[in-house]
């Protein structure tokens, strides 16, 4: 059997093998027992397995993952004229988005591009993203701030510790930091913040407009992506709530939810 390695893409037998994960590091424990904690490929959750309980995933299977990933942001589609927004009639709202995955940052970028959105993405640590949001956010100015990565539950029964949550807190800071700038920059900002099973209620206290995840379940990888493309691509007078962006999200309000924001878009129009 070869070796699992920091790298690995890898599932856990004991969950049927339903998630495939990238292994971000092994931990080896006093007791002889090396435990490797998991990041998912397509979805926002950490976790962690003792190395006996998972199974390498074969290249041709990661290369098909790879492929329908692709495809997947190939085939999104805006409702809005990108061709308008490109050639400045329109200006949509501008999204910094704050990401602890460096693959997910890199496949955010390619999804705002497509998308014609004006988008700063940053691989930050989800322990480091309230140390630098202040800077960035003097630096690009966002209409809009998504501060996302990977989260889950230790334990699936305890709800309310924030402790059991692996990122939620970082996340909450971050956004507690940003809206202390915000008193500053005297500029409102909307907020994305969360993922996989995340500390909704928690999140949204801190001062969210929208987070994961309230069901606790998992969030797609998209999912944070839909919801800042939604508001930046809205007129400033409409005011959005998730029942306008639900039927986007995979899981719809149970895995996104908030109180809602208006839109960050605006037009620009000539009088001949």
């Amino acid at each position: 059997m070869k070796k699992i390695k920091k790298g690995d893409n890898v599932t856990r037998n004991s969950y049927n093998n339903d998630i495939i994960f990238k292994v971000d590091k092994i931990i080896k424990k006093s007791n002889n027992i090396n435990i490797a904690i998991l990041k998912g490929i397509d979805i926002r959750i950490e976790a962690d397995a003792q190395i006996e309980d998972l199974k390498l995933v074969s290249k041709n299977e990661k290369q098909n993952l790879d492929i329908e990933f692709k495809k997947r942001i190939r085939n999104s589609t805006s409702k809005n004229n990108c061709d308008e927004r490109l050639n400045g009639i329109i200006k949509t709202g501008k999204i910094l988005h704050l990401d602890g995955d460096k693959k997910y940052a890199g496949k955010s970028e390619m999804y705002y591009k497509k998308m014609g959105l004006n988008a700063i993405v940053k691989n930050i640590p989800e322990n480091k993203q309230s140390k630098m949001v202040k800077q960035l956010l003097m630096i690009y100015n966002p209409d809009i701030l998504v501060i996302t990565g990977h989260d889950g539950m230790i334990k699936n029964n305890v709800v309310n510790d924030i402790f059991n949550y692996r990122n939620s807190r970082h996340f909450i800071e971050t956004i507690k930091q940003a809206r202390k700038f915000e008193k500053v920059s005297k500029k409102k900002l909307v907020i994305f913040a969360g993922a996989c099973q995340s500390y909704f209620e928690a999140i949204i206290s801190a001062g969210a407009n929208f987070a994961s995840s309230p069901a606790r379940i998992l969030i797609d990888f998209l999912d944070p992506i839909m919801v800042a493309e939604k508001i930046a691509i809205t007129e400033s007078y409409k005011y959005i709530t998730m029942d306008d962006i639900a039927s986007e999200i995979r899981d719809g309000k149970k895995g996104i939810d908030g109180i809602g924001s208006n839109g960050k878009m605006t037009k620009k129009f000539t009088i001949n």
